[in-house]
């Protein structure tokens, strides 16, 4: 019996009985199923007919993997790599795979199907929430790279699933804390309802029975609350007492178990007030706020790894004759000499000793364009090879590479903790010991005048001033603030952002990026001879679209490409345009074809390129990354408020200097690595500077987080965004401007919260250390204090009919004209 035809579209088998066909390149094609019949159709009606002509082998061979993925994959069969992953079980191998590509559950049955027609495999199984692909297999009889290579045919990576300890340790302890804030929730409202019942004002004919079963039901509803949710509450204050370090945890604590053990006696007696209400509210409000807290740093350890996973997990090390061998990274040696194929990542620091390329560091310094490297010049772990070939030697690994120094540098930073804080602290631990002793004076009073109040007293000492309204002071204006600010397009991700603009007199700002677009674009085409500009820049765009450079995206996509593309790392591209020699690139580069002098360079700032042929120069060419039309605003408001401003970039080109005179920057440093930046931050900040930050890259994360203030754009990198206080989403830099009047009405929101929450605890505690004031009213006091805050700082969610709408955006104009589409 004959071999089922392969689909002409994916290659895989196409089923007996089936008939889709359609004409492709001038014959009549077999596809296995109506999707693949649909696509081929699109792609022929589109005109993109010759995709089937050009496409790769490995697209038209399912079998057939690029030999570098192969030797990648061959590695997961060593059993020191299969060790942390991998279980055996008799003759089965049971694995976790995490699975990349995963859309929807379509693509869950597929993977699962394909895997299960597989003879050695016995079970097979996708959860969808997570990706993570659960597998037992017969390793003996299909090896795991095997395995893994049948996933790739149908489009699909996987990777070993191993989880982070740190991580795994958050993530745990948020589902414990989800879990405590639910029994909280929904225990409470059951507690609230049998509680109301018995208070007299509800004027409830109970009889004694009835009366008896709801003050026992609101205390067995209320116990797990104290026993399981509130367990950090009272693990906190047993850590401060041994460590005599008091905060919060204490005198919530107290609050709580006074509380509770009073509603015990009044449930076991039938004599006073329950308070097993007050236990409820008081464990789901700060229950929630540590919540919050919690999800912020787990979000902040997983960005600090993310910055690690830009090594490869393998490399090529040559031998001694020369021979190249895939290797694991955790197998690479001080001194050995790595083959790094052009678009491949550098696995480790280290020095060029073969080869010429350009290297894309962007993912490090935030700037676009690669920069060429030859031999001698260093290079850095994690960067991309774009060019051509080299044999890089290792100079450093683990700790001691430029990786591993920005993550010192980001921990260094995120540790330092500000001086207001720790004034802060040290003020909150004296006003929670003068409590304390206040409360414990005022006890033995009471107790030696009359005993049968002392306990009542003492109580409503400590439910009165219970801190709800002083923690929801500062919190609940934040919140609507930040909803006020998310409007505009500002998202805070830090509390001290509205309340430490008053206090900024320095601005420090990346550049590209940040206040470029961070792209090129084709601003202008000068033609030098007969073909006009529309001519050159059809010429140009050929020769670019062999090109990955980011230079070649600014010319857009041509209609036709040049033939015999040769790359020169740091020079520029030659090859054939319709049967003539054409180069593009530095000046010298392209005058060299003709052997003509290069002509006068235009006087104007951008990226000038030349076009050339063996005649003579063609036309000068300019590219530019545009500055944001909203800069200027921005920078004028700084001015505005006599702030300082100034311009640290990665970049070393004159277009550093450029952009900071055009914007009228105070002072403009180019070419700096991460740690110059944040070396130029402290010393500012020890001259007494207050600093905002504002910026997008890798590079830019040790500064971002040890800024007094840190702003990340909305298209920075993950990590940028997740250690910066704020991320400007909508890249509009003018929303900062807006940001800067509703900063100063939190502030002055917050200041309310917290005069009205202290005079409410100065007020109330006499009168509760004086016996006028019960536990049930002090508990009253104290909701209504805390409605009263929240419903000042809901005042802040109204944003002003004055604010400045933001300015459309206008292209900047590009001649010729015909030049003003391409990207």
């Amino acid at each position: 019996m004959s071999a089922p035809l392969p689909c002409y579209h994916c290659a895989l088998p196409v089923p007996a009985g089936s008939r889709y066909t359609a004409q492709v390149l001038g014959e009549n094609r077999e596809f296995c199923c109506p999707g693949c019949l649909a696509v081929a159709e699109a792609i022929v009606a589109g005109g993109l007919e010759g995709y089937y002509r050009h496409r790769s082998e490995a697209s038209v061979n399912p079998d057939a993997l690029p030999a570098q993925l192969s030797d990648e994959l061959a590695l997961f069969d060593r059993p020191e790599v299969q060790q942390p992953f991998v279980q055996h079980e008799g003759e089965l191998a049971e694995a976790t795979l995490l699975m990349e590509g995963i859309s929807c559950a379509a693509c869950g049955w597929l993977i699962e199907k394909h895997l299960r027609q597989l003879p050695a495999v016995a079970e097979a199984g996708l959860n969808l929430s997570n990706h993570r692909l659960h597998i037992r297999w017969a390793d003996s009889q299909l090896p795991l790279s095997a395995l893994l290579a049948e996933l790739r045919k149908i489009g699909y990576a996987a990777h070993p699933y191993q989880p982070d300890q740190a991580s795994e340790l958050l993530a745990e302890e948020n589902r414990r804390s989800l879990r405590q804030i639910g029994v909280a929730g929904l225990l409470w409202f059951q507690a609230m309802m049998a509680t109301m019942a018995t208070w007299p004002e509800f004027n409830i004919d109970l009889s004694p029975e009835l009366h008896a079963i709801l003050r026992w039901v609101a205390m067995f509803l209320t116990t797990p609350i104290v026993f399981y949710s509130c367990q950090p509450f009272f693990r906190g204050a047993v850590r401060d007492i041994r460590t005599r370090h008091l905060t919060m945890d204490v005198s919530v604590s107290l609050a709580i178990g006074g509380a509770y053990l009073a509603g015990i006696w009044t449930a076991v007696t039938g004599k006073g007030d329950l308070y097993f209400d007050a236990v409820g509210m008081f464990a789901l409000f700060l229950l929630a706020g540590r919540y919050l807290e919690r999800r912020a740093r787990e979000r902040t350890a997983a960005a600090t790894a993310q910055l690690v996973n830009l090594l490869p997990a393998s490399c090529l090390r040559l031998d001694e004759n020369g021979q190249s061998t895939r290797i694991l990274l955790t197998e690479l040696r001080l001194g050995d000499r790595v083959l790094i194929q052009p678009g491949a990542v550098l696995p480790a620091d280290g020095s060029i000793i073969e080869g010429q390329s350009s290297v894309d560091e962007s993912l490090l310094t935030g700037e676009y364009l690669p920069q060429p490297r030859q031999p001698g010049d260093s290079v850095t772990g994690g960067t991309l090879n774009v060019d051509g070939p080299l044999i890089v030697e290792v100079r450093a690994l683990g700790k001691d590479s430029r990786l591993s120094t920005i993550v010192r540098l980001l921990e260094r930073a995120q540790s330092d903790k500000p001086r207001l804080a720790e004034v802060a602290d040290r003020a909150a631990q004296w006003f929670l010991l003068t409590l304390l002793l206040l409360a414990a004076v005022m006890g033995l009073y009471w107790w030696q005048h009359d005993s049968s109040r002392a306990f009542w007293v003492v109580l409503a000492m400590l439910v009165a001033t219970c801190p709800c309204a002083l923690s929801l002071a500062t919190p609940t204006a934040l919140t609507a603030a930040t909803g006020a600010l998310h409007k505009l397009g500002l998202l805070l991700t830090r509390g001290h952002v509205l309340e430490g603009f008053k206090h900024i007199d320095t601005v420090i700002f990346d550049k590209t990026g940040t206040l470029t677009e961070g792209r090129l674009t084709l601003r202008a085409i000068r033609p030098l001879s007969a073909l006009d500009g529309d001519q050159c820049l059809a010429l140009a765009a050929a020769l670019e679209n062999r090109s990955e450079h980011p230079i070649a995206r600014a010319f857009g996509r041509a209609p036709k490409a040049a033939e015999q593309v040769e790359t020169h790392p740091g020079l520029g591209l030659e090859g054939l345009v319709e049967g003539q020699r054409l180069r593009i690139g530095q000046p010298a580069f392209v005058s060299a074809l003709s052997g003509m002098d290069v002509p006068a360079l235009p006087d104007e700032p951008g990226q000038w390129l030349l076009l050339g042929n063996v005649a003579g120069p063609l036309a000068w060419i300019v590219l530019d990354d545009r500055i944001r039309d909203d800069a200027p605003a921005l920078l004028e408001a700084c001015r505005a408020r006599g702030w300082k401003t100034l311009l640290l970039s990665g970049d070393n080109s004159p277009m550093v200097t450029s952009v900071a005179r055009e914007l009228r920057i105070d002072e403009a440093r180019g070419g700096l690595r991460p740690d110059d930046k944040l070396a130029i931050l402290r010393e500012l900040q020890q001259q007494g500077h207050r600093v905002l930050m504002l910026g997008d890259g890798v590079n830019d994360v040790p500064v971002l987080a040890a800024a007094d203030i840190s702003v990340a754009m909305g298209s920075a990198t993950d990590l940028a965004k997740t250690n910066a206080d704020a991320v400007l989403l909508s890249n509009r830099l003018d929303s900062l401007v807006h940001a800067f009047a509703l900063a100063r009405r939190t502030r002055r929101v917050i200041i309310e919260n917290l005069v009205w929450a202290g005079l409410y605890n100065g007020v109330m505690l006499p009168f509760a250390a004086l016996g006028w004031l019960t536990p049930v009213w002090a508990a009253l006091g104290m909701s209504i204090s805390s409605l009263t805050v929240v419903l000042n700082a809901l005042r802040l969610t109204r944003v002003p009919q004055d604010q400045p709408q933001p300015r459309q955006q206008h292209m900047t104009e590009i001649l010729p004209a015909s030049a003003a589409s391409p990207r």
